[in-house]
């Protein structure tokens, strides 16, 4: 079966949110998977390349994956409502998800920014397979992640400035499982030289929750 590509408005609460819709190539879709993009007041949106290679690895594991743009970036209404509002855009668009793939489980990923409005949207849930953050900011207030009982999957650039090696490990172990931390050999916060292996461990990393 050859990959679907759809494209969508769903309905936000801001107004409407623009959201490209792909299935995985050559097999039926084990579960669902919504993506977050980096922020929207610095260029992010869900065409941003480090977001594309995580759809790729998260469709070569086998799910169909929804990307949207937050509200006001592309053809999404409404204005950036620093985090709170775009966590509200994510739970709307969990939900369309939800509603269409009823049959299987779901996940969220999310960059940057979209890192920290999965990882805060699925940890007030209880009921997902896992929730991928890319490249995440240590520059936040991390002490809600402890007590956060959903699969935590963590992938991160040697060299993230916004997420320095010490400082994510220091908030990981402090986490309770079952969570993965995984580091890819990059130069920077967007996996310059190593998105390939970025891709590779995201498809790796999903699959294994997906056994």
């Amino acid at each position: 079966m050859a990959r679907r590509i759809e494209s969508h408005f769903l309905a936000g609460p801001a107004g409407r949110l623009e959201a490209l819709l792909e299935e995985p190539e050559h097999q039926p879709a084990r579960a669902a998977a919504l993506v977050c993009h980096p922020h929207p007041l610095y260029g992010g949106t869900m065409h941003n390349k480090v977001v594309y290679r995580m759809a790729r690895g998260l469709r070569r594991a086998g799910m169909v994956v929804l990307r949207f743009n937050f509200r006001g970036v592309g053809a999404s209404e409404g204005e950036h409502a620093h985090l709170a509002g775009e966590i509200e855009d994510a739970r709307a668009a969990l939900g369309w998800l939800r509603e269409r793939y009823s049959e299987i489980p779901w996940a969220l990923a999310g960059f940057s920014f979209g890192a920290l409005a999965v990882m805060r949207l699925g940890c007030a849930m209880s009921d997902a397979r896992f929730v991928m953050a890319v490249g995440y900011s240590t520059q936040r207030d991390n002490a809600y992640l402890e007590g956060c009982l959903v699969p935590k999957i963590f992938v991160q650039s040697t060299h993230d400035e916004f997420g320095p090696r010490p400082e994510l490990e220091a908030v990981y172990a402090k986490l309770a499982e079952p969570k993965e931390l995984i580091w890819v050999e990059a130069e920077d916060h967007f996996f310059g030289g190593g998105l390939e292996e970025l891709e590779e461990r995201v498809r790796e990393s999903a699959g294994r929750r997906l056994s």
